[in-house]
């Protein structure tokens, strides 16, 4: 394919700008279209990045016959059936972390995607940050940890466990994972321990707002994930690399960031900072530091020149089941093997039930 991948946006709010942001910097894509349900939505996001088409309905978005590429961020319990009817209308698929509710739903996706010949591609922009991509085990690798805390969601429907199908560890705890496997090239996960809680958020929520999961892999690493809804003052994201032969440290955002103090504050410093007055971490170029545009140019790529992507949905089945088994390690206060079946609808129902 010489001509450019022609790209959909199916989603308008926080994570489809930043898609289009990163997009719009990849030469060998091209926007063509927006959805949202929301009146206006779409609307402004086209405005704002140049783009054609905008449309309330995403099913008048994959009509489109110019259409290869559908990236989707939109809420989780929608995920499904929008990759379903991608598949069915012959595009390729981008869909933003988590890859759905439940197992049986991914098990749909992935099978769908298979049928109709199309790419089912898991959107984990941790495996594309500058800053992680170089980071490495020096040796043999024993302990592998990643932290990401911030205040919590902008969206309202991360907040519902009924629509996002479990809290922070839904949320984040499902980039740990898969930076994890990543890491280890592929290394399967042989059992998970997790602790949550919900400490702040309760008022907003009946998932976890803090979360730590223990991973054990076949190879002998250990890893830590540590998630938080609950740390005030900006995005905080980190990771470790522990080996035989030494140690690396990575700080994605502070280790990039211009060190600001500020009378009476200014208007932008990084995600999920409440406040810019007194002492702040100003960061330039935040989605390059997150990976962002380095993942959708990949994602067009796989799509131009038919590669197997890097993050695969079957990727992102993998990252779901361990995220069950941490809901039932939880909920039980015990150490859960893989693999793990499970017929719950959401992970959030094995360790705190939707009430009947």
């Amino acid at each position: 394919m010489n001509a450019p991948v022609r790209v959909g946006l199916i989603g308008s709010r926080f994570v489809s700008t930043i898609h289009a942001e990163s997009l719009r910097r990849c030469a060998a894509a091209e926007l063509v279209g927006v959805a949202s349900p929301t009146p206006g939505h779409a609307a402004a996001l086209a405005q704002r990045f140049g783009i054609p088409r905008h449309f309330t309905d995403y099913h008048e978005l994959l009509a489109l016959p110019e259409l290869d590429l559908v990236v989707v961020g939109v809420p989780n319990h929608l995920h499904c059936p929008i990759a379903l009817d991608a598949a069915a209308a012959g595009k390729h698929i981008v869909m933003e972390k988590p890859l759905c509710l439940n197992l049986a739903e991914a098990d749909r996706m992935i099978a769908a995607a298979r049928a109709a010949g199309v790419k089912l591609m898991y959107a984990e922009e941790l495996c594309f940050a500058p800053k992680y991509v170089r980071l490495g085990a020096l040796g043999r690798p024993t302990l592998l940890k990643q932290s990401e805390k911030h205040d919590g969601p902008h969206a309202a429907h991360f907040w519902d466990v009924e629509r996002s199908g479990g809290g922070v560890t839904m949320d984040m705890g499902c980039h740990a994972i898969q930076f994890f496997r990543w890491m280890l090239n592929g290394a399967r996960i042989t059992s998970v321990y997790a602790q949550m809680s919900t400490l702040v958020h309760g008022d907003k929520t009946r998932g976890d707002d803090n979360a730590l999961l223990i991973l054990e892999f076949e190879n002998g690493t250990v890893a830590l994930a540590e998630e938080s809804w609950t740390k005030l003052g900006g995005m905080d994201d980190r990771a470790e690399v522990h080996g035989s032969k030494g140690v690396a440290y990575a700080d994605l955002l502070h280790g990039n960031a211009i060190e600001t103090y500020s009378l009476e504050g200014y208007d932008y410093a990084v995600e999920k900072a409440g406040s810019t007055k007194g002492w702040s971490f100003a960061i330039y170029e935040e989605a390059w530091n997150y990976g962002f545009p380095q993942e959708m140019a990949h994602f067009v790529d796989c799509v131009r020149y038919d590669h197997p992507p890097q993050v695969t949905g079957e990727d992102g089945r993998v990252v779901l089941e361990v995220i069950f088994a941490a809901y039932e390690s939880a909920r039980t206060g015990r150490k859960v093997t893989l693999p793990f079946t499970t017929d719950a609808a959401r992970p959030i129902d094995l360790w705190r039930p939707v009430p009947s």
